[in-house]
């Protein structure tokens, strides 16, 4: 979850080199029990971002059993109150603790500098130090998949986003070029919310969207109001962070799920282990980190299988989403190439995307 606009576009030039720039620092093995800490930045609910990180603390817990003792701590805003939180999970003796939330970077950086040999994963954030880890998922990678579903379903899709920041825009251009792939006349109109959980205005928006002839919805909002406002028009919906049927059966074409246990268990282990080393991680679904699963009742079974045959061409390497063929550049919203043809971008341009691709209707402002 990201809460400073200003800070993303910011820290846009130097992000690539942070991510891969491991810090090297010397770790103690841990007396079991390791106590590991994880701070939530909503309420712990039963889909979306929180529930895919409580998921991941959970799968800790079952592969370490008595090696290990976790806690979490939900609800926690951004800024003065994440910084009161972490630093007292790190005075109550915690060895490892978890921000999952761009907005938690800095406080976690301030209160890491005060207990050196605390180890701190600072989730979706870009600075590291001796002992702050960061780690981020290739959400756009999901997206694209999604995308190669609703286009065999619809040709007008809608988008609820929050902010425009390049993972939210990457993700946007994903789903985009999942979709004219098998259906090159599809379009993603993208509705700017200017924050992250507000489920009636979540719901508003799919409303909307839905008026002005979207078949299918897509969001990057942290609630499930989507996906009910969907079902409850009759439309198409792509779930995000979780699998989310059980309140849009009817709806759901396909879930982008993300998943944090083996990452979680790793590096908690390494604690355990005296292996822990800061590291800058970007993974995506050759590393298990995202995965498009739980298909619709909707979605025809060749579709099904042209998804999971593409997913498992991803994870192979055989599929980047950000390339142009040989026979074509990639085009942006302007006409003129954002791609060109037989090029990939690499991952700083992908970290720095400011640019929407042909198909997408609307603007990078809110």
């Amino acid at each position: 979850m990201y809460k400073n606009l200003a800070a993303w576009r910011a820290f846009a030039p130097a992000l690539a080199a942070l991510f891969f720039s491991p810090f090297v620092a010397q770790a103690q093995a841990v007396k079991p029990p390791v106590k590991a800490a994880f701070v939530y930045v909503a309420p712990l609910t039963e889909a979306g971002w929180v529930r895919q990180h409580e998921l991941g603390r959970q799968a800790v817990q079952a592969a370490l059993g008595d090696r290990v003792e976790t806690r979490f701590v939900e609800n926690v805003a951004e800024g003065a109150d994440a910084e009161r939180v972490i630093r007292d999970l790190a005075q109550q003796g915690h060895h490892v603790i978890f921000t999952p939330s761009f907005g938690y970077m800095e406080p976690t950086l301030k209160v890491a500098r005060d207990f050196p040999n605390v180890k701190f994963e600072s989730i979706t954030g870009y600075k590291a130090a001796p002992n702050v880890a960061t780690a981020n998922a290739r959400y756009y990678e999901g997206r694209y998949l999604a995308g190669v579903a609703a286009g065999r379903l619809a040709t007008q899709a809608g988008y609820v986003a929050g902010f425009p920041i390049p993972e939210v825009i990457q993700g946007i251009n994903a789903f985009t070029l999942g979709m004219r792939s098998v259906n090159p006349r599809a379009t993603v109109k993208v509705v700017w919310l200017g924050e992250w959980f507000n489920p009636p205005r979540e719901r508003d928006a799919a409303m909307t969207l839905m008026n002005q002839g979207a078949e299918v919805l897509a969001f990057h909002t942290g609630s499930n109001a989507v996906m009910v406002a969907a079902q409850e028009r009759g439309k198409l919906a792509v779930a995000y962070h979780s699998d989310m049927r059980s309140v849009a059966p009817d709806a759901q074409v396909v879930a982008v799920t993300h998943r944090w246990g083996d990452y979680y268990t790793r590096r908690v282990k390494a604690v355990l282990d005296g292996t822990w080393r800061s590291e800058q991680v970007w993974g995506g679904v050759g590393q298990g980190f995202i995965r498009v699963e739980a298909f619709g009742k909707k979605v025809p079974e060749a579709v099904q299988k042209e998804v999971n045959a593409r997913q498992a061409d991803m994870a192979a390497g055989r599929l980047p989403v950000f390339a142009a063929p040989a026979s074509a550049p990639v085009l942006g919203q302007n006409g003129q190439a954002v791609i060109a043809a037989g090029q990939r971008l690499s991952d700083e341009q992908i970290l720095k995307m400011n640019w929407f691709v042909e198909g997408v209707q609307g603007t990078l402002t809110p």
